[in-house]
């Protein structure tokens, strides 16, 4: 059998915990930030784990992580 690729763009995209969860960031961060609040700019900062219904379908995309 042959090694599986990683995607790319789904590797800088997404890390795994030591658990074995995957990390995201959250997306609107790069732009008309002066239309949203203080408190949602703060808390778009913070990571988050996706959800379980993504898992397979990322965790298939960056197999070696």
């Amino acid at each position: 059998m042959p090694k599986i690729k990683t995607h790319r763009g789904a590797a800088k995209r997404f890390k795994k915990t030591g658990t074995g969860k995957i990390k995201r960031s959250h997306a609107f961060t790069s732009h008309i930030l002066t239309s949203k609040t203080r408190k949602r700019k703060r808390n778009l900062r913070k990571g988050a784990v996706i959800e379980a219904v993504d898992h397979k379908n990322i965790a298939r995309l960056i197999p070696y992580m």
